[in-house]
């Protein structure tokens, strides 16, 4: 049985006299729990206390307890009780929201932690870094991140990039070593010592871990490895600011309050308490509580599609995207290749035939004999499955050679070869594969050679198929030289790979299309193969295409002249995708881009939104990414940007209630007093409107289902603010009209002769209704109020269900009447009131057939 030697070691490991042995289940979670997780800092976990506490900090929450004791002091204990009482139930709720909102962020941190394949029961396994233990077994490759500090048992062609710990950006090349060496400094080639936190640019390796945690060299300098960025977005700090003007606002109007009451009516605790109730009603404090919950709640909404959010400010980036650089296999395409054709010289085998003819024996032996021994690639693994269909039964399936070195893929040339010890000769026996004009250039092909070649590649790739070139070499030296270069290769011919594209790749191109987002495709791929697949994903232009060797002559003006009438970019490097992005930004394209390689990583990072590979990427181009394709599925970007549309739509939809609601709130609580009217509000008046504001903006809207336009319009402009003025100004001419009607309502029940208390229990039972009638109508800031009620909503009418048992319970129920200060109402009352409220929805929809560009600066 033929094992690299890497594999050698893997095989040694799962014996149980070997003294590499991988560690059992049982013995790694006793050593978690004597050493602790693999993590330098334990992330922030927020407990009850300290919730609770910055609860207490909240402005609402302060001038309600602050109401509790005014009323304490003024001799009103059931009022005070009652307050206080509220106080508390507000901070449960607060906490149990803050708690959900927790486990959503903890969540969506677990997710995006590094990975880490270890060795366990003798199974390779793949766990969470931080659950690695010291004397754990590493199968490290290209792209991983390493989870400790760790010796290399075995390794083939391993570079790491150490520049975390020791600053230099070249690679350094490593060995094998002693496991019981103990571990050196950072830096320099040839030590056997991987690193926490350097990144395996190239190669593969078994590694033993000795440290952990603090106890790791990048713990013991005290640098710490980036992990899930919470940073302050644009809408965040827009939400602050206008939270300040208001709190400024309402800060002056209070003071005025105060003063005006002791001057008009005396008793400074009263006017205390009327500012109290006026502040209660201005401030928009739910702002900053309704944009954490729909960005957290988003993330989670995104990741149950299949798409794991690492920054949260990419949910606001996702409806202004307004370009999307995919990869072609694996996104377009289901990367689940098939052998499809062999070609040698000029004749071609289709290899759905039933026998392989002689002339291709050779090609597919040696095509097998260049693939990895267990491989990963897609492509690799149909070549291995074809070679066994028809080879294995002549013995050309060399199970028992031994693979003595490897020559890996470099930008510089994109071919690999496997060099193999036969158990019957002396030589070395040399397969290679790789792209075309890279194995003709390794056989030295001739001109003409070369040509019908090149034909040939093209005539396979119009077919949308994916080609590779293969050849062999005899080597009689006696270890093989350092570059492939150095072999004597004999050409062999070329294997055609076909990938499918994936279901639902067209709909979701076309679907991009309708929604302003123009798509196009970067690949490593030969040209004609990416517009195949370009032409049957439906791109714009599929034979308008730019390949890496024309874009190297191009400069970047010329670059970003051309690249507007370009939808296939082929052959291109990562390097030249990083240039790609940035012409596409300087053109001012906001950017959603694909990768999963570790050289992808920059470009990612340069790109408005990095999409990383989930199943196929590597941890850097995940750590790189504001997003995760956990399916590699192309639909789930499109699936993804409609949620991120939606989520914003809803965002602004509560903000705009927020900004209306409070108009009518803060109105009632300063007429009366400009106007020598009893006072309406008392604190728990304004207590009982929040109790239906609060859970209509952070549940009602968040679960509104998406407009049905929300992919039909163009991108938003991500330069616009959330809050233009002129919808701030619509906004509030909603509450005004609600305003007007609350205030008509209370003067002229006073006016012709109702008490007090039924006055205030009119216009207040108006106030519930114009504001449920609010909520519908912001439902929708494009159609009528009869979609708003159609559209299903089920949070929405819990909502509305409460508001009316609520009212209720306050009108008529005589305990909990007299602390609201109202009196019952009879039938004719009870209509009087609905149909005013109801009322206020006409001034609502009457404000949607105002002229364009109020509207269209409602939806910025």
């Amino acid at each position: 049985m033929r094992l690299s030697r890497q594999e050698k070691i893997i095989s040694a490991i799962q014996q149980d006299f070997s003294p590499y042995s991988g560690l059992t289940a049982q013995q790694a979670a006793a050593r978690l729990a004597q050493e602790g997780y693999n993590e330098l800092t334990p992330p922030p976990r927020r407990n009850l206390f300290t919730t609770a506490i910055e609860v207490l900090r909240e402005p609402m929450l302060l001038l309600l307890l602050a109401g509790g004791v005014v009323y304490f002091i003024l001799g009103s204990q059931r009022e005070a009780l009652l307050l206080v009482a509220s106080a508390l139930a507000i901070i449960g709720i607060t906490l149990y929201q803050s708690h959900k909102t927790e486990r959503v962020l903890s969540a969506l941190r677990d997710l995006s932690s590094p990975r880490a394949l270890v060795l366990r029961d003798g199974q390779a396994r793949r766990i969470a870094g931080r659950e690695v233990v010291r004397d754990d077994i590493l199968l490290l490759r290209e792209g991983d991140r390493v989870p400790a500090d760790a010796v290399l048992l075995s390794c083939n062609d391993f570079h790491a990039d150490e520049s975390l710990l020791t600053g230099e950006s070249v690679p350094v090349r490593k060995r094998p070593g002693d496991a019981a060496s103990p571990i050196g400094a950072p830096g320099g080639d040839d030590t056997p010592f991987v690193y926490a936190g350097s990144l395996v640019v190239q190669g593969q390796g078994v590694a033993r871990v000795a440290h952990t945690g603090l106890h790791t060299e990048i713990g013991r300098i005290g640098k710490a490895v980036q992990g899930l960025a919470l940073e302050d977005s644009p809408l965040q700090r827009e939400t602050r600011r206008i939270v300040r003007v208001f709190f400024l606002i309402g800060l002056v109007l209070c003071a005025a309050v105060v003063v005006l009451y002791v001057m008009t009516r005396g008793g400074w605790l009263e006017g205390f308490l009327a500012g109290i109730v006026l502040a209660m009603g201005i401030l928009p404090e739910e702002f900053p509580v309704v944009l954490t919950v729909f960005l957290a709640l988003g993330a989670w909404r995104i990741a149950k599609a299949r798409v794991l959010t690492r920054h949260l400010p990419a949910i606001e980036t996702l409806g202004a995207a307004t370009l999307l650089c995919v990869d072609k296999t694996g996104t377009l395409t289901e990367n689940r290749m098939t052998l499809n054709k062999l070609v040698v010289n000029s004749a071609m085998f289709d290899v759905n035939a039933a026998a392989l003819p002689e002339p291709f024996h050779a090609l597919l032996e040696y095509a097998a004999l260049a693939s990895e021994i267990e491989p990963f690639d897609p492509m690799e693994r149909a070549i291995h499955e074809t070679a066994g269909k028809y080879l294995a039964h002549r013995g050309l399936v060399h199970r028992d050679w031994e693979l003595v070195h490897e020559y890996s893929l470099s930008p510089e040339l994109p071919a690999m070869s496997h060099v193999w010890k036969a158990t019957h000769d002396d030589q070395f026996i040399v397969a290679a594969k790789g792209a075309p004009e890279a194995i003709a250039d390794l056989c030295h092909l001739d001109v003409e050679k070369v040509r019908a070649m090149t034909a040939q590649v093209a005539r396979l790739a119009d077919q949308g198929l994916r080609v590779l070139g293969v050849a062999r070499a005899i080597y009689a030296g006696k270890t093989p030289p350092a570059q492939q270069h150095d072999f004597d290769f004999e050409f062999l011919g070329l294997v055609a790979l076909h990938d499918p594209l994936r279901a639902g790749v067209q709909e979701a191109v076309a679907e991009c299309r309708a929604a302003g987002i123009r798509v196009v495709m970067i690949t490593g791929d030969y040209p004609r193969t990416g517009a195949a697949i370009a032409r049957q994903a439906g791109l714009v232009d599929a034979e308008a295409l730019l390949t890496g060797a024309e874009m190297d002559t191009l400069t970047d003006t010329q670059l970003r002249h051309k690249m507007d009438s370009v939808d296939v970019f082929a052959r291109i490097t990562p390097a030249q995708k990083l240039r790609l992005i940035q012409a596409f930004k300087s053109g001012g394209a906001i950017v959603a881009m694909t990768g999963d390689g570790v050289n992808d990583a920059p470009a990612l990072k340069a790109a408005h939104i990095g999409v990383a590979m989930g199943g196929r990427g590597t941890d850097v181009a995940r750590e790189a990414a504001s997003l995760v394709l956990l399916d590699d599925d192309f639909p789930s970007i499109v699936r993804a940007v409609r949620l991120g549309r939606r989520i914003h739509d809803n965002l602004r939809k509560a903000m705009s209630y927020l900004f209306a609601v409070h108009v009518p709130i803060a109105g009632i609580a300063l007429l009366p007093l400009l106007l020598g009217l009893p006072l309406f509000f008392a604190p728990i008046h304004v207590l009982f409107l929040e109790l239906i504001i609060d859970p209509a903006c952070s549940v009602a809207f968040e679960a509104e289902p998406e407009e049905r336009d929300v992919m039909r319009r163009p991108p938003r402009d991500p330069r616009a603010p959330m809050f233009p003025l002129r919808a701030i100004m619509l906004n509030l001419l909603q509450g005004l009209g609600s305003l007007i009607v609350v205030m008509l309502i209370y003067a002229g029940a006073l006016h012709y002769g109702s008490s007090t208390e039924t006055a205030r229990t009119l216009a207040f039972m108006v106030l519930i209704v114009s504001n449920l009638g609010l909520i519908f109508s912001n439902r929708t800031l494009t159609r009528g109020i009869s979609a708003a009620w159609r559209a299903p909503n089920a949070a929405l009418w819990w909502v509305v269900g409460g508001a009316f048992a609520g009212l209720a319970l306050v009108i008529y129920v005589p305990s909990v009447s007299a602390l609201f200060s109202f009196s019952a109402l009879n039938i004719t009352q009870l209509l009087m009131a609905f149909a005013a409220g109801a009322g206020c929805i006409v001034w609502y929809e009457l404000l949607k057939k105002l002229p364009a560009g109020v509207r269209r600066a409602s939806r910025a």
